[in-house]
C-alpha cells in the first residue's frame, strides 16, 4: 500500500481511510478515483480489499462451457455470436444429445463445472432444458450445473406463459444449481435502449437474480464496459448491483466484460476507441473490487482480457481467473484473440508467475484438492 501522504497528495485522503476502514464507498468516492490518472495508487486500493478478503489466493475452476444454440431473438448489436434465423449460414442448435456428449468427450475428465449459455431461441420449450440438466446430472452426478443468464430466464418465462420465479423452480428441481451472470450489460436505460433494445431490463434481470437467490441458487453477475457508456453508468451498474446483493446476498463472482471491438454491429464513436486500451480495463477493475464490497470475489475472465492482462489484473483487484473452458464461441465470434482452452498445469503456471497462490476451486469456490494425473485432474494427463 502506498503512504497515507501519498493520497493526500491526490486527493484522496478521505477514500484511502475508507478503503483502510472497510468502509463503503460512495458512487461519488468511485467517479473520484476514476478521474485519477495515478493507476498505482488506484491499484494499491484494490488490492488492499483484495488481498483482505481473499489473501494472496487466485482461483480457476476445471470447467467446460457449452453454449446450446446461437440463434436468438434479441439481436443486440454487440453481440457478434447471435443469428437471427435458423436458416442464416452459420446458425446451429445443439441436441440434448450433443449437449451431453460435448460433457463426454474429453476422456472422462472429472469436470467440476458445466457452464452452459446460448442464444434465445424462438421455439425451445422449457422441457428441452429440464431434459438437458437432468441427462447431464444423470451422467455426471458431481458436476455442478451452472446453466441460462436471467435474460434466458425471462425468455423461457415469455414462452411457457409462466412466471420468472416458476421457471427457477423447475429448473432447480431438474438439477440447475448455479446461473451465470450474463446478459446485465449496462443497466443505465438510455444505453441498454441503444445496444440490445429487445432484452430484459434491468429491474427484470436484477428481479430474476434476486429470485434465483431466494430460491438458493447462486448466482454470478457482470457488467459490460468501454462501448458507449459513461463513467457514471458503469458507477451507477456496480452501485445497482451491490444494492441487489445488500438485499438477496447470493452473488459470488463480478465478471467486468471488456467490449470487444471485432465483428460488431455496434460501432463506437471514433473517440471512444481510443478508451479502449489496458488502463481502462484496469481501471474498471480495480472499481468493481473497491465498489462491489459485499461481493466476495472478481473474475478477471481471460478469455476477454488476454492472458496478460489477466495475470496484470490479480494486481487491481482480481482474485479469479475462471478455468479451462474447452470451447467458448460468444467471446470468440466477438474477436477475442485467446486461446480456446487451457490446462489446469497452465493456469497453475500462470497463477505462480504472477505471484500468487493458485486454488483449484469448485463452482462454489471451495477449494479441490489436486488429483492424480499432469493436468491436475483426474485424466491421464490431456488438456483440459
Amino acid at each position: 500500500m502506498l503512504t497515507a501522504d501519498h493520497y493526500a497528495r491526490l486527493g484522496l485522503a478521505r477514500i484511502y481511510d475508507k478503503v483502510l476502514a472497510g468502509e463503503r464507498l460512495s458512487v461519488e468516492d468511485g467517479a473520484q478515483l476514476y478521474a485519477c490518472n495515478d493507476m498505482n495508487a488506484i491499484g494499491a486500493l484494490a488490492h488492499h480489499v483484495r488481498t483482505r478478503l481473499n489473501g494472496d489466493k487466485a482461483y480457476y475452476v476445471l470447467n467446460r462451457h457449452v453454449n446450446y444454440t446461437n440463434i436468438c431473438v434479441n439481436g443486440c448489436l454487440f453481440c457478434a455470436f447471435q443469428k437471427e434465423k435458423a436458416d442464416q449460414p452459420g446458425a446451429y442448435l445443439l441436441s440434448v444429445d450433443d449437449i451431453v456428449a460435448k460433457i463426454s468427450d474429453h476422456g472422462g475428465m472429472p469436470f467440476n463445472e458445466i457452464h452452459i449459455v446460448g442464444g434465445c431461441h424462438p421455439k425451445l420449450p422449457l422441457s428441452f432444458f429440464e431434459e438437458a440438466i437432468r441427462k447431464v446430472k444423470t451422467a455426471f452426478p458431481s458436476i455442478v450445473v451452472k446453466a441460462f443468464t436471467a435474460v434466458e430466464i425471462a425468455h423461457f418465462a415469455t414462452l411457457e406463459g409462466i412466471t420468472t420465479l416458476e421457471v427457477l423452480t423447475r429448473l432447480k428441481a431438474a438439477g440447475l444449481e448455479m446461473m451465470p451472470g450474463g446478459g446485465a450489460e449496462i443497466f443505465a436505460p438510455a444505453v441498454r435502449e441503444k445496444i440490445c433494445p429487445r432484452k430484459s431490463t434491468a429491474d427484470e434481470w436484477l428481479r430474476v437474480h434476486g429470485e434465483a437467490h431466494s430460491l438458493g441458487l447462486s448466482t454470478n453477475c457482470t457488467i459490460l464496459f468501454g462501448h458507449i457508456e459513461s463513467v457514471a453508468d458503469r458507477l451507477d451498474h456496480l452501485d445497482r448491483l451491490r444494492r441487489q446483493q445488500d438485499v438477496s446476498g447470493g452473488f459470488t463472482c463480478c465478471i467486468p466484460l471488456p467490449f470487444l471491438t471485432e465483428n460488431s454491429l455496434l460501432k463506437l464513436p471514433e473517440e471512444r476507441y481510443g478508451e479502449h486500451n489496458g488502463m481502462d480495463k484496469l481501471k474498471t477493475i480495480a472499481l468493481s473490487r473497491l465498489m462491489l464490497d459485499n461481493i466476495p470475489h472478481i473474475k478477471a475472465y481471460w478469455v476477454m482480457l488476454g492472458v496478460k492482462m489477466a495475470q496484470t489484473a490479480l494486481y487491481f483487484g482480481a482474485d479469479d481467473l475462471d478455468g479451462t473452458i474447452v470451447e467458448e464461441k460468444i467471446g470468440h465470434d466477438a474477436g477475442a484473440q485467446s486461446d480456446q482452452a487451457m490446462t489446469t498445469t497452465q493456469l497453475d503456471e500462470m497463477i505462480r508467475r504472477s505471484g500468487f497462490t493458485p486454488v483449484r476451486r469448485d463452482a462454489f469456490y471451495n477449494p479441490v484438492p489436486p488429483e492424480s494425473g499432469t493436468c491436475g485432474c483426474a485424466c491421464k494427463g490431456g488438456a483440459a
